[in-house]
């Protein structure tokens, strides 16, 4: 199994606080991956380090065998393709429907014509779970189930070998989260994805991760 992730050595601080110490971890291909700890120890800034939205101080951050510190802005540019993020509220834009927003990416980094966009968007959302007759809805008339599904489906638009989830059930209901969590499980299986997610859910921790680690006082305190 190949390495697809390895964090070696991380240190990151805001100003004179310390918020990672030294911290260490290796994710695997084809991975389901939790990073787990209480609130404000650093789960969601190593997760914003790792695609390239956080700067940390010293260490090493290797994505698919490339080292992200002090990669040039084109390499950066190529290595982001590899990956997609579902943040933890959707990030959907609320002045386009459901289809638009999934199609978005397509748009933006394809040359592809809108009526294969379209297809894409379609099949997309029909493998995230969500209903066809939302496919023209606007996120204020979504569930916050329906818009965690949403924003999967235009996660899953471009491809990407590795799937990056903050908090993905955060503001589910029970029946909610555990259907999302083994949405994410069977995608994860079908789609050869590396999953990499940040959560406090003990359901996900016992039912749908392979491997986590446990962030405590800066450091690592648990990897398996």
């Amino acid at each position: 199994m190949s390495s697809m992730i390895k964090v070696r050595d991380v240190v990151t601080q805001f100003g004179s606080k310390v918020i990672h110490d030294g911290v260490s971890i290796d994710i695997n291909e084809g991975e389901v991956y939790g990073i787990l700890g209480g609130s404000g120890s650093g789960k969601s800034t190593l997760m914003r380090e790792m695609i390239m939205l956080q700067d940390f101080q010293s260490g090493n951050i290797e994505v698919m065998g490339k080292s992200i510190k002090g990669i040039s802005y084109t390499d950066s540019m190529e290595l982001k393709k590899n990956w997609a993020v579902l943040f933890q509220f959707g990030a959907l834009y609320s002045s386009l429907n459901v289809i638009e927003n999934v199609s978005l990416p397509l748009i933006e980094y394809t040359d592809l014509p809108k009526e294969v966009i379209e297809q894409i968007a379609l099949s997309k959302l029909k493998m995230s779970g969500l209903k066809a007759e939302a496919t023209y809805l606007f996120p204020s008339e979504l569930s916050g189930g329906m818009k965690k599904r949403v924003a999967l489906a235009r996660a899953l638009a471009m491809e990407p070998k590795i799937l990056f989830l903050d908090e993905p059930t955060s503001g589910l209901d029970p029946v909610s989260a555990e259907n999302f969590d083994r949405l994410i499980r069977e995608l994860a299986s079908l789609l050869k994805l590396t999953v990499v997610m940040v959560t406090h859910d003990l359901h996900t921790i016992e039912y749908v991760l392979d491997k986590f680690c446990i962030i405590h006082d800066k450091k690592i305190l648990f990897e398996g």
